[in-house]
């Protein structure tokens, strides 16, 4: 353990491992195929990148969403350790490129999408590239119980075929025991091993707020908390509402979410970030990858569609291990919302069809072709154009994904790229050729290092400052040489992409598994009922829900939560909870009875004795009978 201990000491600066980073990093050491599940904000990057460091050759680290990939690259090179994303935002000769120098041993990190997998080109040169250990991120992507099942995930295990001895590492941050198998058979784990942290934080309290107003309530809570915090929305016109509340009310706020431009989303971060912003009022585009840890609270003014969901977001708060709050304020439409989101979120197959024909219609993708090109997206011009839902339209797509047609990015912030195509030599010759272009070339070669070798992120802002000319002057250089080939420049570009997995399809030849489907749309519904019922239950720990739901042993009463300190407030202490606990289980022991009886015999509240039951319900140490009546779970 003390050659990775000086490798965290010298990267990240910290003088010990967490005890499931420690476990995980030992597992993953001997060789051993390891699922590692840590709550958000537990360090799982340290997991991979400290055994990777310490091997000889490239981890390969497959995530799927674009933006976490290049927020961690960014990082790596940052810490002066070789890293590269390819992805489908790339051009084909920067993905060669890049692919190639991993060969050579450039990167120590080759960070893939998982679509990239199935590409002629990545398997072609796969087998070259030295790969000393395989990094599943966000794993519970590949289980079809999952919340977020990706078809493309399960081209992952193709790669035991090339690397049978190699360790996969998979990692994440929730997962029920069905997606925890799941996962191991999905990856072909040699043996089974899960190692695991708990999903309780206690430096995070769990609190739901029954509300008849909630902004009443909200500003409530942000007045009462101090610190950073975040606000989630599902509505991208209520978050700049909320914002302009709160600063009516002298609370600094500002909102966020995909919908605004890449420099605005970027500016209005940092300035959360530096602490000049006090809260962001957001959809959930907003959080991921953001390493904030001082954030004291996280608000929910509407229900997530999953505990998983949940968990992600919530998790978000006190990632410095201070005390943090998770809030969820609630009120009676939330539970009637849940059929019309049903709706939404499962069109029916015949419109899910329709919207497949509009999107190839709308790319001007022929019947039979299509398969392998990636186009820009913008989902509010194609809903528009054709006079869509658009939150029904994107979840079709979201369906005709998971059926394996299409795939979906998340936006892509590709800023431009330049590399030389001319050797040194070649250059020189160039530059003695074209004086025109010799002090330019030099400035590029001053300002950046490693041009010739891969493809470098340049500014053109930066190079007309140095050069003391106009930006359009930059721009006309970097084009004309490009087009000279002596570059290769690609400009910046800032937008979704839709990749198409397969030829196009007539809506006839198209085909939606109709069990999957139902499938699906089950799944969805238990997830959103067990939601409800953490937002609504007056009797158990949240806690304890939260643990029961990932089928994690529930533990004695936070004693922090909302339902634990209205206990309290009643004069039920942790000891006085646990005297009547196993008061109950003995009298249970004799014989079982109603809950009514119990009540008479201890002669408590009918709240208390409800509260007390519904807590051995959940840890599973009581059931009830047919008949109505308690007894001890055998």
């Amino acid at each position: 353990m003390e050659k990775y201990l000086a490798i965290l000491k010298k990267h990240w600066g910290y003088n010990s491992f967490r005890l499931v980073q420690e476990q995980i990093i030992t597992s993953v050491a001997q060789g051993k195929d390891t699922l590692g599940i840590m709550p958000t904000g537990g360090g799982k990057s340290i997991t991979f990148q400290v055994p990777a460091l310490a091997m000889d050759g490239v981890c390969l680290v497959i995530s799927p969403l674009i933006a976490l990939m290049n927020d961690q690259v960014e990082r790596l090179n940052s810490m002066g350790i070789k890293a590269r994303a390819l992805h489908s935002g790339l051009s084909y000769h920067e993905l060669l490129t890049s692919i190639d120098n991993a060969v050579y041993g450039a990167y120590k990190f080759l960070y893939l999408s998982p679509e990239r997998l199935s590409t002629e080109l990545f398997k072609m040169k796969l087998r070259e590239i030295p790969v000393s250990l395989v990094t599943i991120d966000e794993a519970h992507c590949i289980s079809q119980w999952g919340y977020d099942f990706r078809p493309s995930y399960l081209q992952i295990a193709e790669l035991r075929k090339q690397f049978p001895d190699i360790p996969f590492l998979a990692l994440t941050a929730t997962a029920t025991p069905e997606v925890i198998e799941d996962i191991q058979d999905k990856l072909r784990f040699r043996n089974k091993n899960v190692i695991q942290s708990g999903f309780t934080r206690e430096n995070l309290v769990y609190f739901v707020r029954q509300s008849e107003s909630k902004i009443t309530d909200l500003i409530k809570v942000v007045q009462s908390i101090k610190g950073s915090g975040i606000i989630y929305l599902r509505n991208r016109k209520k978050t700049r509402e909320i914002a302009e509340q709160l600063m009516r009310s002298n609370i600094s706020a500002d909102y966020y979410h995909a919908g605004l431009s890449y420099e605005n989303r970027s500016l209005k971060q940092e300035k959360w970030t530096r602490n000049e912003t006090r809260i962001m009022v957001a959809t959930n585009a907003f959080g991921m990858g953001i390493d904030k840890p001082d954030v004291r609270f996280v608000i929910h003014l509407e229900l997530p569609d999953s505990p998983e969901a949940y968990i992600q977001e919530a998790g978000r708060a006190g990632r410095d291990e201070k005390k943090a709050w998770a809030v969820l304020i609630v009120n009676n439409y939330d539970k009637r919302i849940v059929s019309q989101r049903l709706q939404v979120n499962f069109p029916e197959i015949p419109e899910i069809k329709r919207i497949y024909s509009a999107l190839c219609n709308f790319l001007q993708v022929p019947l039979g072709s299509g398969k392998g090109i990636a186009f820009d997206f913008n989902m509010y011009e194609f809903a528009s154009a054709f006079k869509l839902n658009v939150l029904i339209a994107y979840n079709a797509l979201k369906l005709i994904e998971k059926q394996g047609y299409i795939e979906l990015t998340d936006e892509v912030n590709n800023p431009t790229r330049l590399m030389f195509l001319l050797n040194r030599d070649d250059l020189y010759k160039f530059q003695i050729e074209n004086q025109k272009f010799d002090g330019f070339i030099k400035l590029v070669l001053r300002s950046y290092t490693g041009l010739f070798s891969d493809y470098v992120k340049v500014d053109e802002e930066v190079l007309s400052k140095r050069a003391n000319i106009n930006r359009d002057l930059v721009y006309q250089y970097l084009t004309t040489l490009s087009k000279m080939k002596v570059i290769s420049y690609i400009p910046p570009k800032k937008t979704p992409l839709v990749i198409f997995t397969e030829e196009r399809l007539d809506e006839k030849t198209m085909y939606i598994d109709f069990n999957f489907y139902e499938e699906r749309k089950a799944r969805y519904k238990k997830r959103m009922d067990a939601m409800l019922d953490y937002a609504f239950s007056t009797q158990t720990c949240r806690n304890n829900l939260m643990l029961k739901y990932f089928g994690q042993a529930p533990t004695k009463p936070c004693g922090h939560c909302d339902i634990c300190r209205s206990r309290m407030e009643e004069g039920l202490s942790e000891v006085r909870i646990l005297q009547l606990k196993t008061d109950i289980l003995l009298m249970l022991k004799k014989n079982p009875l109603y809950v009514g009886e119990l009540q008479l015999a201890l002669e408590l509240k009918e709240d208390v004795i409800n509260s007390v039951v519904a807590d051995l319900l959940s840890e599973e140490k009581i059931l009830y009978l047919d008949d109505g009546r308690l007894s001890i779970d055998q």
